[in-house]
């Protein structure tokens, strides 16, 4: 774990966060999905809490469609760490009738997610779920308090949020209700590889340029796997792809890149214009599909 003393502002902030979600809540929860922004959280959970162990355990909901790559990383850094992780998954909430496997054309387990999530929150007792969520993913992501208060039901009310000046965090709930906590929403995509750049954090391979059989459709570069429905029509090609942002099989699509390293990385992120939630595919299933998902608690 380099760099522990040398300033940096946002990492600060960062670290301030987890440690006022250590004061404040009983029994916090770290979201766990394998991706960068939520690796990231782990670094700066050792670091908030160093020398000590992480005092909260890291939660997967698993769809069952994850890449294999994500879940091998991630079993791997749990045991290297000696990290607690809960994994609930997405096929016992539909094995007990809870939620309806989607079928068609853009079927995914992503938005499923949330019934299995909110389900582990109420087993569990959680008071405050730490997620890897940035403003600049996506509209409604920019929308969120540092501290974003849930009902009862875990849903979102976006016009019911607390004012957090001069960095003052409101930690105060009533029974039932719960916090979605994101320490790195004034993150930008480049700050997080930077910052995994500079700590030379290890990160799941599909983040680097590889060759993987893929199709195109509607614009974008879908993995071809037997998770996702394809037309007889749509054919597959190998092709050097790497992944920006990391999901479900169902909802990821890949970007042509021969970035292999993350200097490469770094540099590709630093010339793009188009936000790395352009090539997740449950985003595109209308304008206001995040937001409508947040509203009834998904991450």
């Amino acid at each position: 774990m380099s760099n522990l003393f040398i300033p940096n502002p946002k990492e600060a902030e960062s670290i301030h966060i987890l440690r006022e979600v250590a004061a404040q809540f009983e029994k916090p929860v770290l979201l766990f999905s394998g991706g960068k922004d939520s690796i990231t959280l782990v670094r700066l959970a050792q670091k908030a809490f160093y020398p000590a162990r992480i005092p909260f355990p890291l939660l997967h909901i698993d769809t069952g469609h994850n890449f294999p790559e994500t879940i091998a990383f991630r079993d791997q850094l749990v045991e290297e760490l000696g990290l607690e992780l809960l994994v609930r998954n997405v096929q016992d909430s539909i094995d007990q009738g809870k939620v309806t496997e989607e079928r068609g054309r853009y079927a995914s387990r992503n938005t499923l997610q949330t019934t299995t999530l909110l389900d582990a929150i109420e087993e569990f007792k959680f008071d405050a779920c730490i997620g890897g969520a940035r403003r600049d993913e996506e509209k409604a992501r920019a929308k969120e308090r540092v501290f974003s208060v849930r009902d009862d039901f875990g849903q979102w009310d976006e016009k019911n949020q607390r004012p957090e000046l001069f960095d003052m965090l409101n930690g105060k709930i009533q029974q039932g209700q719960n916090v979605r906590v994101f320490p790195i929403s004034n993150w930008t995509e480049l700050d997080v590889w930077e910052y995994i750049k500079n700590e030379n954090m290890k990160i799941p391979s599909i983040y680097f340029a590889h060759k993987r059989e893929v199709f195109f459709r509607d614009g974008m570069v879908w993995t071809a796997n037997q998770h996702v429905y394809r037309d007889n029509s749509e054919k597959v090609v190998e092709r050097m792809v790497r992944f920006r942002t990391v999901g479900d099989m169902t909802c990821t699509a890949a970007v042509l890149s021969d970035a292999d390293t993350l200097e490469a990385v770094v540099d590709e992120i630093r010339l793009s214009t188009i936000s790395e939630r352009g090539a997740r595919i449950d985003d595109k299933r209308s304008e206001a599909s995040m937001e409508k998902r947040k509203k009834v608690g998904y991450f």
